[in-house]
């Protein structure tokens, strides 16, 4: 989890809230795309380092077999 996607998450949600308020549908929508952009980006990363530590603990029970 990145402070990085967390800042994108919370602009992201600034920039919609800021769209709701004034009735600027265009930029509610850009900061609901913001948000959900940096979310996925989030989830990506999370589920990268999952996969890599699944790989290494993979990679150390066989090398403790050997």
């Amino acid at each position: 989890m990145s402070l990085e996607e967390k800042f994108d998450q919370a602009k992201g949600a600034v920039k919609e809230g800021f769209g709701k308020v004034t009735g600027d549908t265009k930029t509610e929508a850009e900061g609901a795309v913001e948000k959900t952009a940096a979310k996925v980006k989030e989830v990506a990363q999370d589920v990268k380092g999952a996969v890599e530590g699944a790989a290494e603990g993979l990679k150390n029970s066989f090398s403790k077999d050997k």
